[in-house]
């Protein structure tokens, strides 16, 4: 049974007493009934696209996980969406919600401000959370109950250490948003490159800001060795374009993150001119779940991209937990060191603190227009890009 997504609007505020099982315990905690799995993600909002994504990569890693029976040991998976948004208290309520109609597993957080409001939630109520696209490091270590299906930005910022021969000495700008995503990449830059000698200064603009010239002329005045942009969301084009304009692409190493298929068009000729750091393209793997997320999502009348895989994986945790038994003791402990085979080839889930460790691409965007594309230049080990443990 799949139940449709509920507006944001619909959600109760207050965690019901009413729920299906007890603490810990799924709704037919006997073994018996549906296992039920609730996604809070964003279906509207500024990150609906990469939350479209997430969605489908779900549905086909389900699909993949299950063999296709949509079942669990016998049991059927009910899985309810309900979208945020991309509103902290929205995703709060309908994760309490959830939790006390008796889904005992939360997935989702499309956003990185959300993710580390859901977290504490899980923790408290005793379920699963396996957070989404949201690349905060906040959430690596947050809890015992948190996991993560994607990267994080302290792995992006590795990926990104890869274009460098030598930091020391050099200086560098973080370009991006103010807000949890931006800071962090901020806070990981600094960290990263800091302790290897180099000179971090950031710019940061509104994520509602619509006129960037201001903030790029303000990278253009820092006449720094190494620009980092770190940005998501739809004004990625004007951002790119303003950093254009003020000549930044033709005089500065700049070092960003692929971003979703419609951005490629963005870059225009200026695509040459930028490094990409990749978290996954369509194509970057050809592993067997790679093939099977992008045949059912096609399938579905869907596009494979960025954030697919973090939808797949977690539906591969999320299955693997449940497989565990009711208890949401016995599914932390089925998913700390878990080492399995992921889209982009062997993940591991760090037993200390539940970092996902994967590997990571250097790309080249090839061609202009609709003709823009990523060709893949290096796969960076995941030993090269493990984040540091959380204590």
């Amino acid at each position: 049974m799949r139940k449709t997504p509920l507006a944001a609007g619909t959600l109760a505020v207050a965690l019901a007493t009413t729920a299906c099982g007890t603490p810990g315990e799924a709704a037919g905690g006997d073994g018996e009934g549906p296992i039920k799995a609730g996604i809070v993600y964003s279906a509207t909002g500024p990150l609906a696209t990469y939350g479209e994504q997430y969605r489908q990569g779900f549905e086909a890693g389900l699909d993949h996980a299950t063999g296709g029976s949509l079942e669990i040991d016998g049991r059927p998976v009910e899985v309810t969406y309900m979208d945020d948004a991309g509103e902290p208290s929205n995703a709060v309520s309908a994760t309490r919600e959830l939790i006390g109609d008796g889904h005992q597993i939360i997935a989702g957080s499309t956003a990185s401000g959300i993710a580390v409001q859901v977290a504490p939630l899980a923790e408290q109520n005793d379920v699963l959370f396996i957070s989404g696209s949201a690349a905060t490091d906040a959430i690596t270590g947050i809890n015992g109950h948190t996991f993560r299906s994607g990267r994080q930005t302290y792995q992006d910022i590795l990926t990104a250490s890869t274009f460098m021969d030598d930091p020391d000495g050099s200086d560098v700008v973080v370009l991006a948003q103010q807000n949890a995503f931006g800071q962090d990449n901020v806070d990981a830059v600094t960290e990263v490159l800091g302790d290897r000698g180099a000179n971090v200064d950031s710019v940061l603009a509104p994520p509602d800001t619509t006129d960037l010239t201001p903030f790029a002329e303000q990278v253009n005045r820092a006449d720094a060795d190494l620009v980092f942009v770190a940005w998501a969301g739809e004004t990625a084009s004007a951002m790119w374009q303003a950093l254009d304009q003020q000549g930044i692409l033709d005089s500065t190493e700049v070092v960003t993150g692929l971003d979703i298929k419609p951005s490629y068009p963005i870059f225009g000729a200026a695509g040459d001119r930028i490094s990409f750091l990749s978290h996954y393209f369509d194509g970057a793997a050809d592993t067997d779940e790679a093939l099977a997320m992008k045949e059912r999502v096609e399938a579905e009348g869907g596009v494979v991209d960025l954030f697919t895989p973090d939808g797949f994986t977690a539906a591969q945790m999320a299955v693997h937990a449940a497989g565990a038994g009711d208890q949401t003791a016995d599914r932390i402990d089925a998913l700390s060191g878990w080492t399995f085979d992921g889209v982009k080839g062997e993940l591991h889930i760090r037993a200390e603190d539940h970092a996902l460790i994967q590997p990571m691409y250097q790309v080249e965007l090839v061609g202009e227009g609709d003709g823009a594309h990523p060709e893949l230049v290096a796969e960076v080990p995941a030993a090269d890009v493990e984040p540091s443990v959380t204590e």
